[in-house]
């Protein structure tokens, strides 16, 4: 573990630990890192304890007490940490000093187990593991690989948005074989364990209530993705990959949705996994050259209604308030531009199609910018 790593133990837990043992024991406590930075202390002036401290960082002695204090050191494996110094001496400040080291030491293992967790899951959402490797660290990290397992994409609108990261954490508390973590800087990912008797209706109950959560404790838009359940350990980055596609589907074709399923992608599956010159050669087979955007506003509000409708003409009529005569002569005249009726079953669904590649179309030509 790097010196990088340490700092996931942020200052501000490291203030709260001395805190809480301060309120049990009434000794002022300070810790400070191997550079001699006051990294949390619950007094002021610790800056008269500089030169004690280099020098005890510097002896050969695990704890000491100078200067009316007590100083103890705390490693991470065989590597000096940080230094505990208690504003006291005596009896009671070696015992509670003990006590207080402990303590942070105990939270360098947790965290630096958390790390090469957190590290394992990332490699192996990215495929960058070998079969073996995935089944040997599994091994070694507690990581049981017969689980079922799907994974949750949350994508937020800010980059390291790190209030949505700790509310998503806050909500897997308690499941100890789920996984947060994330590859991106908008995407948190979400490796959710299930029990077996748990399945997508389970899975949809998450995502919502994540999503709303969200947005309404960390005060961010978010969009969520899940995939397929997989039943081994190996097969996790299939769904993480299944929960990016659904990402993607959902922001061209369903964008009025907060939660999207791989498995409820329809078409719109489809449609993403054509090659882009496919999909102008479809284009320019069903429009002659034109595009969908040459449509004025009232036709398209008319065939979105049309379609929304089940191409009922009265039932369109209706909520469109127009008379059935005008939708009819809107009708024609989009025939006439398309040469499809979207009162024959087969040219509606032709045309619905097309409208959705175009979709696609505009969406991919984004990335190219």
């Amino acid at each position: 573990m790097n010196r990088g790593m340490v700092t996931m133990i942020s200052n501000q837990i490291l203030q709260n630990t001395i805190e809480g043992v301060k309120s049990i024991s009434r000794f002022d406590l300070c810790v400070i890192d191997a550079e001699g930075i006051t990294l949390a202390t619950t007094f002021d002036g610790v800056e008269k304890y500089n030169s004690i401290v280099g020098d005890f960082a510097n002896s050969t002695a695990e704890n000491q007490e100078v200067q009316g204090c007590r100083l103890f050191k705390i490693y991470d494996e065989n590597r000096l940490e940080y230094i505990l110094l208690v504003n006291a001496a005596g009896e009671d400040a070696y015992m509670v000093g003990k006590m207080a080291a402990f303590q942070i030491s105990s939270l360098l293992t947790a965290y630096k187990e958390r790390f090469d967790k957190d590290n394992f899951i990332k490699n192996l959402l990215l495929d960058n593991l070998l079969l073996i490797d995935i089944y040997n660290r599994a091994k070694k990290l507690h990581v049981e690989t017969n689980v079922r397992r799907a994974v949750f994409i949350i994508e937020t609108k800010h980059a390291k948005d790190m209030d949505a990261l700790e509310t998503v954490r806050s909500l897997c508390i308690g499941e100890a074989k789920d996984f947060v973590t994330a590859v991106d800087e908008k995407n948190i990912i979400i490796v959710k364990a299930l029990k077996p008797n748990e399945g997508y209706e389970k899975l949809e109950k998450v995502a919502h209530t994540m999503v709303d959560m969200l947005n309404t404790e960390a005060m961010t838009k978010v969009y969520a993705a899940y995939g397929t359940i997989v039943n081994d350990l190996k097969e996790v980055s299939r769904s993480y990959k299944e929960a990016k596609m659904a990402l993607d589907v959902g922001k061209i074709f369903y964008s009025t949705k907060t939660v999207v399923a791989y498995n409820n992608l329809g078409i719109g599956r489809l449609i993403y996994q054509l090659p882009m010159s496919l999909c102008k050669m479809f284009i320019k087979e069903i429009f002659d050259g034109r595009s969908p955007d040459d449509f004025d506003e009232e036709a398209l509000s008319t065939i979105n209604k049309f379609f929304e409708n089940s191409l009922n003409v009265s039932e369109t009529s209706r909520q469109l308030y127009i008379h059935r005569n005008t939708l009819v002569y809107r009708l024609d005249k989009i025939q006439k531009m398309t040469n499809l009726d979207l009162r024959v079953f087969e040219d509606a669904i032709t045309f619905k199609i097309a409208l959705m590649v175009v979709k696609y179309m505009k969406y991919m030509e984004t990335l190219d910018y």
